[in-house]
């Protein structure tokens, strides 16, 4: 069987929703194999009792030099995870060379069938990305970055190693949480990739890439099985943008500004809030004080109440004050 190598990234705050991903990949790519950036050291401790046998952990002073150490000292959590996105990649290569072809994926996603037709597409590219489709409301929003960073492959040839390399010192170099010189975060230096690199291909699969910013597009329906469909193709995976677990066992799923279009699709979300409330009943069986990522519900409730009424130049100035 051939394998699959998959490289991503997240802290104690996203491991239950990083576990839910690491299994649903699993069990729909025979033979994956995922590379884990460990964030924090309890995640690693975690990870490592879980005993995951497709997993690899990876500790954060492994990949950290001086470089990044140095970027790391201007930057936001999230601003230095997306910092990270392609140094990960290059890391396992570097440290890996029988491994021919890599896919970085986002923690926060859950697989819902099998992967196969997403590698079916790619064949020999050398470079894989995926377009965010916003919705039409939504589309003034591709000036922050036509592609989206969650599915991301490259193949260790000249082009995916020379477009690797380029995306890594560009994020070392800048990568931060605002529009600026045509740059936003890690996810806006893909908007070239088409023009510049002629092996590159961008994933048309309908049931790849589903998230709050594009599901108002689309038809959800069952087939015969019982699977998840999109336009009558298999939902592949979900990217669960927004989504927090509460400290009281609830579940928050989106701010009014994606769901004002229309509901979110109840079929895909259920399935993932049983499958977070399974995973964190493991967790926690390892860990039983563990909390990591359970948010107040008054306080997530007051956010969703000032997303909804808050001027927009409020809102900016407040996350500004708050990024750090």
């Amino acid at each position: 069987m051939k394998a699959h190598h998959f490289c991503t990234l997240f802290d104690g705050g996203y491991l239950v929703k990083g576990v839910a991903m690491l299994e649903s990949l699993a069990r729909y790519c025979p033979g994956a194999h995922v590379h884990v950036l460990c964030m924090d050291v309890r995640t690693h401790d975690i990870l490592s009792r879980l005993g995951l046998s497709f997993v690899s952990l990876i500790h954060l002073h492994e990949i950290e030099t001086a470089a990044l150490l140095e970027a790391k000292k201007d930057r936001g959590v999230a601003e230095y995870c997306w910092t990270l996105s392609p140094c990960l990649p290059h890391f396992v290569l570097e440290n890996n060379l029988d491994i021919d072809f890599i896919t970085y994926v986002d923690a926060d996603l859950l697989f819902y069938s099998p992967v196969k037709p997403l590698f079916d597409e790619i064949g020999n590219s050398s470079i894989a990305i995926i377009e965010h489709r916003f919705s039409d409301r939504l589309k003034d929003r591709e000036v922050n970055g036509r592609f989206c960073v969650e599915w991301v492959s490259f193949r260790r040839d000249e082009q995916g190693m020379s477009c690797l390399a380029r995306w890594r010192d560009q994020c070392i170099e800048w990568c931060y949480y605002r529009l600026e010189e045509g740059r936003m975060g890690d996810q806006k230096y893909l908007d070239e990739w088409p023009a510049r690199y002629s092996a590159c291909h961008i994933l048309m699969h309908a049931g790849a890439g589903i998230a709050p910013w594009n599901y108002s597009r689309y038809q959800f329906g069952w087939d015969g099985d019982g699977q998840i469909t999109v336009d009558g193709a298999p939902l592949i995976f979900y990217h669960f943008h927004q989504f927090q677990m509460l400290s009281n066992g609830g579940f928050d799923r989106l701010s009014e500004f994606y769901t004002r279009e229309c509901s979110e699709p109840q079929s895909v979300y259920s399935a993932y809030e049983a499958t977070l409330e399974a995973t964190l009943a493991r967790v926690r069986k390892i860990d039983p004080g563990f909390s990591a990522g359970l948010k107040p519900a008054s306080k997530v409730a007051s956010r969703r109440w000032a997303q909804k009424y808050l001027p927009r130049r409020v809102k900016d100035l407040l996350h500004r004050l708050l990024r750090y």
